[in-house]
């Protein structure tokens, strides 16, 4: 039975890779896929991986219906058997019924791959929709790392180095952006919690505050 599949997991845990080895796996089998995206690093209408892969994508813009979008292709004669989407935590919910629709009515798997919460903690709209209506969840089993050694389960907004928690719910930005830009970091609940990034936790290590006083 087709199924609609959430692939959920924090920011460099593997996401927009798998959705990559999913695609490269099915075309060699002859089968043939459409890929959604919303705000990829690469750019619009692109699938992107850290590792350096990147793909074309349908850019899912927020007044794209993705169920006529699907049936158009099949209408057209153009072949569809089975649908990504990555990024899917950006999605409205109606879109993520759409994909609902497109299981059901349609008769094709979704696999959609996203985080699940902000970097207040906080569920994205899509990600709320998709656990709601997913057939099935699946945690990524690579784990991203806090700067600790923890395993990493939330996603942090940073502005130099500092990690913020006021502001739009989508900015985009990266991993790997240089301090003084809009970035993100990935980290456990305790210096989530704490507010500390491995910058401000680096910091606090080279304070005089914090270090061993000499009696010598």
């Amino acid at each position: 039975m087709p199924e609609l599949v959430f692939f959920s997991g924090t920011m460099d845990c593997g996401k927009s890779t798998l959705a990559l080895q999913i695609e490269h796996n099915r075309s060699a089998r002859g089968l043939k896929g459409l890929i959604f995206t919303r705000d990829d690093r690469a750019g619009e209408g692109k699938l992107s991986s850290r590792l350096g892969l990147v793909t074309d994508a349908v850019e899912a813009g927020a007044g794209l219906d993705l169920y006529a979008y699907v049936v158009a292709q099949l209408s057209r004669g153009d072949k569809v058997d089975y649908v990504i989407v990555d990024e899917a935590q950006f999605l409205a919910a109606e879109q993520i019924d759409q994909l609902a629709r497109v299981v059901d009515d349609l008769d094709l798997d979704v696999f959609a791959f996203g985080i699940t919460t902000d970097f207040r903690t906080r569920l994205f709209p899509g990600s709320q929709r998709l656990i709601e209506l997913a057939d099935r969840i699946e945690a990524l089993q690579v784990e991203a790392m806090c700067w600790c050694g923890e395993r990493a389960t939330h996603n942090a907004r940073t502005v130099g180095g500092e990690m913020v928690v006021e502001g739009a719910q989508v900015v985009i930005g990266d991993v790997d952006r240089p301090a003084e830009e809009v970035g993100y970091e990935v980290l456990c609940r305790r210096h989530h919690r704490r507010r500390m990034t491995s910058a401000s936790a680096h910091a606090a290590a080279l304070s005089p505050d914090v270090l061993p006083v000499s009696a010598g």
